[in-house]
């Protein structure tokens, strides 16, 4: 298959320079056509979830495209949705490099890219250069050099700028690579974020007439205690949706891998049983009170069935589409509408 060629010349390169390289051509190979060679052939399945209409429950990741600019392509790739992102307020380039690092043989990743974009501004200008009309997402965060008391008023600012443009947005309060980020997950550092963002919320929906749902994005290195903690929360202040998981602290499943100790966050399939127990937890702390978008270690179509089972509505690949291509996206879409078959 033409993606299996591709990707064997891609990762002759340095990783960053391969996913730079791919992100720029994306564009141009669905423009000729080259997504179906690629097996970008999804059937629909509609799934209505946060009162937005998918055109099915298979989305891509933030983290991929962070500053918006090949939104076209990988919506030809088959994808029912697309998140960018994360996005801060100002511009800053992320932690030194090297900080990406592939482990093949496990269909793994290590980054710690540290929120590395051209801040909001130039992503909305991005997005104005884009066609798509699709679900699109837009995932915010803070500035490193942001303290976390003043951590709500990059989140607001991010907020209030993407609004117009996003079909739903997500909180990064997640990323293991800014310092202290995670923290904001929790008491009342998590319960003050929350309700000022509402509060927001509720002001622009009534400026510009139009409800536009937030997700929270949490870590998958929490407890069960934890993560009931984190769902209260959620219900207290009526979020519309979480996304679990972002990357793991942990290297179970990596360790004989001679870069298992690069700091970082690891994705792909050594995360899936930590990310599909979080969701499991989930669904049981949330009892249906909002929808959990389900991410982390999909590299088989039965791994997205596996986090709609757990209790997700939708799902979101990224480590796994670079791995498998488009045909991941096609498999996990047949794989979910086999489940609803049978359920």
């Amino acid at each position: 298959m033409l993606y299996d060629l591709a990707r064997a010349l891609m990762f002759r390169l340095e990783a960053e320079t391969s996913h730079e390289l791919a992100l720029g051509g994306m564009n141009l190979a669905a423009s000729l056509g080259l997504h179906k060679l690629m097996g970008a052939e999804t059937q629909s399945l509609p799934t209505k979830v946060m009162g937005i209409r998918f055109p099915n429950p298979v989305g891509l990741a933030a983290g991929l495209d962070k500053n918006g600019t090949s939104v076209d392509g990988l919506a030809a790739m088959g994808f029912g949705f697309i998140e960018v992102g994360t996005v801060t307020p100002r511009p800053q380039p992320g932690n030194p490099k090297p900080r990406l690092f592939r482990i093949p043989e496990h269909s793994a990743i290590i980054n710690r890219m540290g929120f590395n974009n051209d801040g909001v501004d130039q992503l909305l200008k991005n997005l104005d250069r884009s066609s798509y009309q699709g679900v699109l997402g837009i995932n915010i965060g803070k500035n490193k050099d942001t303290p976390n008391e003043q951590a709500h008023l990059d989140y607001l600012l991010c907020l209030r700028k993407v609004y117009a443009r996003a079909s739903y947005i997500t909180v990064n309060v997640s990323s293991p690579n800014t310092p202290g980020l995670r923290t904001l997950q929790f008491g009342d550092s998590l319960n003050s974020l929350l309700d000022a963002l509402k509060t927001e919320q509720a002001k622009l929906a009534s400026l510009h007439g139009r409800y536009v749902p937030i997700a929270v994005k949490i870590a998958p290195d929490m407890d069960a205690e934890e993560v009931g903690m984190v769902a209260s929360s959620l219900k207290t202040y009526e979020m519309d949706g979480v996304i679990a998981t972002n990357t793991t602290l942990s290297r179970g499943g990596v360790e004989d891998s001679p870069i298992s100790d690069e700091a970082g966050g690891l994705s792909g399939a050594p995360v899936r049983n930590r990310s599909t127990a979080t969701i499991r937890t989930l669904a049981e702390h949330l009892d249906g009170a909002l929808p959990i978008i389900g991410v982390g270690g999909i590299t088989e179509g039965f791994d997205a069935a596996e986090k709609i089972e757990a209790g997700a509505s939708l799902v979101q690949i990224y480590t796994g589409f670079i791995y498998r291509g488009p045909g991941l996206v096609r498999d996990a879409v047949n794989a979910i509408a086999e489940l609803q078959k049978q359920s």
